[in-house]
């Protein structure tokens, strides 16, 4: 194990290793999927003439979204690249890493699927209302 001042630790195991940082343990290849998922992600949206870019992955805040966009006014966006995804959990990080303004949404992609967005039900009525209804 190797510890460097208390900002993460890095266990050896047999065949993988795991980074701890701030009580948060993970596998490298678990990180690697979501850097992966990260930069999917941010691929989709530039197919659909977004700006967008990975985000500066230290803080858990508003200004280092999993991925960073032209959007970043209106939403918040969790990347999610896995095979199972606690939904509720996601969501409550995404609400907590999100600006006041912004609505949180969370991006899921697992293996051999189609990218799934999941808001909150009251933000999607908002933009429905505004965007569809054209009522602001």
């Amino acid at each position: 194990m190797i510890n460097s001042d208390s900002l993460f630790t890095i266990s050896f195991h047999s065949g993988y290793c795991t980074i701890s940082d701030k009580g948060v343990s993970m596998s490298v290849n678990s990180k690697q999927k979501g850097s992966r998922g990260e930069r999917e992600w941010r691929d989709k949206l530039r197919e659909y003439g977004i700006t967008a870019r990975r985000g500066q992955q230290f803080s858990g805040s508003p200004d280092s979204p999993d991925v960073v966009s032209s959007l970043d006014d209106e939403f918040h966006w969790e990347v999610k690249r896995t095979e199972a995804l606690s939904l509720y959990k996601a969501m409550e990080q995404a609400k907590k890493d999100s600006g006041e303004s912004q609505k949180p949404i969370i991006a899921h992609k697992r293996n051999g699927k189609k990218w799934l967005v999941v808001m909150d039900a009251d933000d999607f009525l908002k933009l429905v209302d505004e965007l569809i209804l054209g009522r602001v």
